[in-house]
């Protein structure tokens, strides 16, 4: 299903995320790193407290790179939209893997053990909703968009107000499946994508069909795989804010206050 959006409306929401890019390496960041423990390891989160009253909980899921700048300063958007925000961290306090092998290594291992992924998202979401059990909408980027996915079909996850996924990986691995109560999803994927390609959108498209579960698919076109990343090569301007157009409208509907 493809969202519609008002052309003026894109317009001005363009120009508040290009000048939210531009300051924001000028602004002071408005959350702060938290240590935080899942299974007696440690993990390092970042909290972005909303400004104003809260419009309610966003779960951030890193890429491969594990928690950086970049999801903080999306935390830190959020948090300039009204809504409080908790970047999780999969990998570990202080690794930050900085080469393709590192990152393979890291990404693999957590594939390869999904139950220990699903603890460690579990984890890092209790870390975000310690002061209540409040609602929460579940985020993701690259890697972090398999993840959100790996949660939402392990229905582990309680509270949830429904998942999002910026060009992730959409593949549902053998023996797992959607169920027909899971939340909305929205699912954001670049047209040129060749690491995740239109073969595979259609393949999920096909299963959350068949399972009845409610979802959008937002597709965009000539947009290669990462085009949200700021600081990246593959980063397309247009496909990033009518991303997060969709991503904002996607919260106002299903997060409640």
């Amino acid at each position: 299903m493809m969202m519609r959006h008002n052309p003026r409306k894109i317009h001005m929401r363009s120009i508040a995320l290009a000048l939210a890019v531009v300051l924001s390496p000028l602004a002071a960041h408005a959350g702060e790193a938290v240590t935080y423990e899942v299974g007696g390891e440690s993990f390092e989160g970042y909290r972005a407290a909303a400004s104003g009253e809260s419009k309610g909980l966003v779960l951030i899921i890193h890429d491969w790179d594990g928690l950086t700048d970049y999801e903080v300063k999306r935390a830190d958007m959020l948090a300039d939209m009204g809504y409080d925000a908790f970047a999780v961290d999969l990998y570990g306090k202080g690794n930050r893997p900085a080469d393709t092998g590192a990152k393979k290594a890291e990404t693999g291992r957590l594939y390869e053990d999904r139950a220990r992924m699903r603890t460690l998202i579990l984890g890092g979401l209790a870390e975000a909703r310690k002061d209540g059990d409040e609602e929460v909408m579940v985020m993701g980027y690259c890697f972090g968009g398999a993840a959100v996915l790996e949660l939402a079909r392990s229905g582990q996850a309680k509270n949830i107000a429904g998942y999002a996924t910026f060009h992730g990986g959409l593949a549902t691995p053998k023996g797992q499946s959607y169920s027909a109560d899971t939340p909305p999803i929205l699912v954001m994927h670049g047209g040129a994508d060749t690491s995740i390609t239109m073969d595979d959108v259609a393949a999920l498209s096909g299963e959350l069909e068949s399972a009845g579960v409610p979802y959008e698919i937002q597709v965009y076109s000539a947009a290669p795989h990462a085009f949200t990343n700021f600081d990246g090569d593959r980063y397309q301007k247009r496909a990033d804010t009518q991303s997060w157009d969709a991503f904002s409208d996607f919260l106002a509907t299903n997060l409640s206050e």
